[in-house]
Formats: structure tokens, sequence, C-alpha cells
């Protein structure tokens, strides 16, 4: 089925350029930190709104895809048609022109391109004990014909609290030194994405808590610096993880070399498909 974004993709807007000369000023500063340019806007919706996405976020649902490895532990899910229409209405309102470009104006990154089909965004919730591990995101989108240049994570738990957990940390080029943005109820976080943007979610310390995110991606045909390059999404081990790392580069040097034979990989890709 195909989502009526036209609600929600007003209410953005409006917030958008309510925030819109702070943030693009904020988006430039915070780069000095660790190199990594975002910026947090807070109160995206209005709160009845959230309340209404975040109660759609059906945990029992069979739709969740469950990834569960040394790198990272979460549910997953691109099955729109699975849930109730507000998630699709949510997440594909970010892809509307309009919403891209007042993004634009705030990130000052012009020409980006929406993932319709979800190969990067999608639905995700985190349990206790749920973790990502420090990564760059892989460089390109499915066909390797567009780089990847900026993260929207919408955050809809209500009350979640600094203690709780499965907050989004961003890293130096070193993975030594992060700073963290806690994944606060009604946030939206604005994230570029390249190969020296490492960034990690914290591991969920909430008994019984559900960390829910709406995800959205945004492609350019330019490289986001002044050279090509690609990189499949490439993990590491905290500071203290020492034997973690070491396996990461292995890890990442396998993978790659399986994305240099078969570009596509092996995973079995969950794209959305909009049905009539």
């Amino acid at each position: 089925m195909k989502f009526e974004t036209t609600h929600f993709k007003n209410l953005i807007i409006n917030r958008l350029q309510e925030v819109q000369l702070k943030a693009q000023k904020e988006f430039e500063q915070n780069q000095s930190q660790l190199g990594i340019r975002f910026v947090v806007i807070d109160n995206l919706l209005p709160e009845i709104e959230a309340k209404k996405i975040n109660e759609a976020f059906n945990a029992k649902n069979p739709a969740w895809r469950e990834m569960s490895s040394f790198r990272e532990k979460k549910l997953t899910t691109k099955r729109y048609n699975e849930f109730d229409a507000i998630l699709g209405e949510i997440t594909f309102a970010f892809q509307e022109p309009e919403v891209l470009k007042t993004i634009e104006k705030i990130t000052q990154v012009s020409n980006q391109i929406p993932d319709s089909g979800l190969y990067a965004g999608g639905l995700s919730m985190m349990r206790t004990g749920d973790f990502l591990d420090p990564h760059i995101d892989n460089s390109h989108d499915q066909n390797r014909e567009l780089y990847r240049r900026l993260n929207l994570l919408y955050y809809v738990s209500p009350d979640w609290k600094t203690e709780d957990g499965g907050h989004l940390e961003l890293w130096d080029q070193a993975v030594k030194n992060n700073i963290t943005i806690e994944c606060r109820f009604n946030r939206l976080v604005l994230m570029e994405t390249n190969n020296l943007s490492w960034h990690s979610v914290s591991p969920v310390k909430r008994k019984g808590g559900l960390r829910k995110c709406v995800s959205n991606y945004y492609f350019s045909k330019e490289s986001p610096l002044s050279y090509e390059y690609f990189h499949v999404t490439s993990f590491n081990g905290r500071p203290e993880q020492k034997l973690k790392r070491v396996w990461c580069k292995v890890d990442n040097f396998l993978r790659s070399t399986v994305r240099n034979v078969k570009p596509s990989g092996l995973a079995k890709k969950d794209l959305f498909e909009a049905k009539p």
C-alpha cells in the first residue's frame, strides 16, 4: 500500500522552519567536536502524534526481524503493510520533496535523494541488552550508484531516561572518544554519514523497555568528500574490547572482499515495495 504523508509532512516542515537558522548553525558547529556534523531537533511533532507513533510499534508483530551477532542485537522491519498505517505515514513523510528541501537548508547539502525503497531505512526496536557496536554505514545505495549522505533518526519511546541506555554515540576516527546523544522521546537527529562517521548505540539497560526509532537516509550522486570511495558497513569494538577490535578488522575485510566479488552481497535484502 501507499501511504498518505501530507499530515506529517506539514508538521515536520513547520517544526523545521521554526528552528532552521539555529539548527543550521548547530549542524556546522557540532563538527568541531568529533568531525561529524549533526544536529538535534526536539519536539518534532505534537506530543499526541508522537505517542500514536510509539503505540503503533507492535512488539508482538511477527513482521519484526531479529538481527543478532557479535556486532549488534536489535529488531528491524520494513514490512509496513503489516503495521498500523501511521508508521508508513511518518517514515515516508521524511521523503517528501518539501521536507527534503527544508532539511537541505539546514545541512547545506544539496541534491539529496530519498531512500524510497528503504535500502537503509525502516523501523528498529531494541530490548533490554540490545546494542549496536561502533560502525560506519555502507557508503552507497544497493546499486552502488549513490553515496549515503545523511542519517535521520526519529525516537518515539516516551519517558526514556539517561540511565535507560540505548543512546546514540558518535566517535572520533580512532574510535577512542565519543559523545552521547540521548534518544529522548519525540527527538529527531540529523547526522551526516561518510567513511569517517563512526557511531553506535549503547546497550539498552531499561528493564522491559523498548527503544523505538524511525530511520531514514538520504543519498546523492556526489561524494561527500573530495574523492570517490566505497566501503561496506564496517564495525569496530569499543576501546576496552581489544579482541573484538581485532576480529572486527578481519570481519570487515572478509565482507568487503565478498562485496567486491559479488556487488549485491550474500545477505537477503529486505526492501520495501509499495503496493496499490
